[in-house]
C-alpha cells in the first residue's frame, strides 16, 4: 500500500469542510439590497439566487469523497474536483458580478428605487466554499488509487474479530512449552530407578 503525508490524509477532511460552508452558504443571506445613503430594504439569500442547486452540488462532493476513500475510486476523487469547479463558476458568473451594482428595485414601499448589492455573510462563505472544494477537489483528484486507499481510516481490531493462523497457533506453542517445562522431572527417575539389593546379615 502506498504511503501518504499528513497533509494529504487531511485531504478528505478538507474536503468535507469546504462542502459544508458550500451548503451552509445557501441557507444565508447573500445579499442585502440598500437605497444611496440609507438602510436596507430588502435581502435574498443562496437558494433564491441558485435553486439550491450549490446545496446540491455540496451534497454530490460529500459522497463522491465518501465513495473516492473508501472504495479508492479514482473516478469518484475526479467527480469532486468537478463539483469544486462547477461551484466555482457559478460564484464567478452568478453572484461575483452582482456584487456592489446598482439597480433599480421594484418595493411594496416605494414603486421603484435604485439599490446597492451588499454581500453578506451568504457571499463571502460561499466564495470560500466554492474556492476551497474546487482546489482540495483538484489535489484529491491527482492521487492514485493506492494513495487513496491509504487514506482509509484505519480498522480497529474488536474482541469478537476472528485471529489469523498465526495470532491462534502463538498461544497454542508457548502453551505446549509452559506444560513441558512445569512436567516434573521425577517420572522419568522413577522409571530408571533399580531397587537396591538388601545386605545380608
Amino acid at each position: 500500500m502506498s504511503d501518504v503525508g499528513r497533509l494529504t490524509r487531511l485531504l478528505p477532511l478538507a474536503c468535507l469542510a469546504a462542502a459544508i460552508c458550500l451548503f451552509a452558504s445557501e441557507l444565508m443571506t447573500t445579499f442585502e439590497f440598500t437605497p444611496p445613503g440609507g438602510e436596507a430594504l430588502d435581502s435574498q439569500d443562496g437558494a433564491d439566487r441558485h435553486g439550491h442547486a450549490l446545496a446540491v452540488i455540496a451534497a454530490f462532493a460529500i459522497g463522491a469523497v465518501a465513495l473516492a476513500v473508501f472504495t479508492a475510486s479514482k473516478p469518484a476523487a475526479t467527480a469532486v474536483a468537478v463539483a469544486g469547479v462547477v461551484a466555482l463558476l457559478v460564484f464567478l458568473l452568478v453572484d461575483l458580478p452582482d456584487a456592489n451594482a446598482v439597480g433599480t428595485l421594484d418595493d411594496a414601499r416605494q414603486s421603484f428605487f435604485d439599490a446597492e448589492a451588499v454581500p453578506q455573510g451568504g457571499f463571502w462563505l460561499e466564495l470560500v466554499g466554492a474556492l476551497a472544494l474546487a482546489v482540495t477537489g483538484i489535489a484529491l483528484a491527482t492521487l492514485t488509487p493506492e494513495q487513496l486507499a491509504a487514506l482509509r481510516p484505519p480498522r480497529r481490531e474488536r474482541p469478537g474479530d476472528p485471529r489469523t493462523d498465526d495470532d491462534a497457533a502463538a498461544p497454542v506453542t508457548r502453551s505446549a512449552a509452559a506444560h513441558r517445562a512445569a512436567k516434573p522431572d521425577g517420572t522419568l527417575r522413577r522409571l530408571t530407578r533399580r531397587p537396591r539389593a538388601r545386605q545380608r546379615g
